[in-house]
């Protein structure tokens, strides 16, 4: 299991979770994992198993500390909320917690929210990179060629030496940045403010539109916030360079979708997108068939280390509550950023 320097590598930080006063019975927790995935959870805690296809274990009102389950649909993991009237935790397995945000308003107001920031960061970043590769070097016209059995040449571009520009360093930016390294990219870094590291220069947000225009792949792993939503509107996609690439690996609502279309039909840039607006993507949406755009069913995180990695976590995360201690990746409830 992750000890706290393993949990800071991976990007966690340790926010405030103090168990309250001592009750007569264990405390409750909901969790989305079998006995045989978490091994031996910490004694002093109940758990029951839900993974958000049967109905609820148990009455949602007598749950204490509440993970989720890592499915795509709001609506199941937000539906026992209401009734929790007694949680003293919510922990999401993503790094966005921005779903559940509208639904804390009828809970305890000393409710600590964390979430699962720095887990997923390898396997979003390896996603990343593949969508770059696969763009630049023209795959989906390859892979349609095989399936119709054509041998159709056909010139592609290359990652070798391109200007990568990633909005967002935290840790899929900076996962994605020692991914992009041995191509010889120049790097450019985005940030909420300005700050220097042993690699030099992270821009602040504010400098993103004099950016643009030197990039020829623009990589987004910033959260979905107020601040962000819509931050990829017209103005800021027409400040792209000519042929260049957007890769979305945030949140569906950081790209203005109807801005986006416009300017990939126009020709001027494409796209590679793990994350949509609307998310899924209903049959029919202009996306799906769009040339020069290629989607992926926001799965970035999903790979064979997703489970195994979060159950560690969750395990690690309910002795620590149980012992008193601080938690990890605690976020601000008005935000859903990390707390400092």
């Amino acid at each position: 299991m992750p000890d706290s320097g393993e949990a800071n590598r991976l990007g966690a930080v340790t926010g405030r979770a103090e168990r309250k006063a001592p009750r007569a019975s264990a405390p409750l927790a909901w969790i989305p994992f079998t006995a045989a995935e978490t091994g031996e959870l910490p004694a002093g805690v109940r758990h029951e198993f839900w993974d958000g296809t049967d109905a609820f274990p148990s009455d949602p009102a007598s749950v204490s500390f509440y993970v989720p389950p890592p499915v795509p649909d709001a609506a199941v993991v937000t539906r026992p909320l209401p009734y929790m009237r007694a949680l003293e935790v919510l922990h999401p397995l993503s790094s966005g917690v921005e779903q559940y945000l509208p639904h804390l308003g009828g809970l305890p107001s000393d409710l600590v929210v964390c979430n699962a920031q720095g887990l997923h960061s390898a396997a979003t970043a390896e996603l990343a990179l593949t969508l770059i590769l696969s763009s630049l070097r023209g795959m989906g016209g390859f892979f349609e060629s095989g399936r119709r059995a054509r041998w159709e040449f056909r010139p592609s571009s290359t990652l070798v030496g391109k200007t990568v520009l990633i909005a967002g360093h935290g840790s899929v930016g900076s996962a994605l940045e020692r991914y992009l390294i041995p191509f010889g990219c120049e790097i450019l870094r985005v940030a909420r403010r300005r700050r220097r590291d042993a690699r030099g220069t992270v821009h602040a947000a504010e400098d993103l539109p004099l950016l643009l225009p030197l990039a020829d792949v623009v990589v987004l792993t910033l959260p979905h916030t107020r601040e962000t939503h819509h931050l990829m509107d017209t103005e800021t996609l027409e400040g792209m360079k000519d042929g260049s690439l957007l890769v979305n690996m945030s949140r569906g609502g950081v790209v203005d979708t109807d801005a986006l279309l416009k300017i990939v039909e126009s020709g001027r840039i494409t796209a590679a997108l793990d994350v949509t607006d609307p998310e899924p993507l209903p049959d029919g949406h202009p996306l799906w068939t769009l040339p020069g755009v290629v989607v992926t069913p926001h799965a970035g995180a999903f790979t064979s280390a997703f489970r195994p990695a979060l159950a560690a976590f969750v395990r690690e995360q309910l002795a620590r509550w149980t012992r008193g201690q601080p938690l990890h990746n605690v976020v601000d409830r008005s935000s859903g950023v990390l707390e400092a």
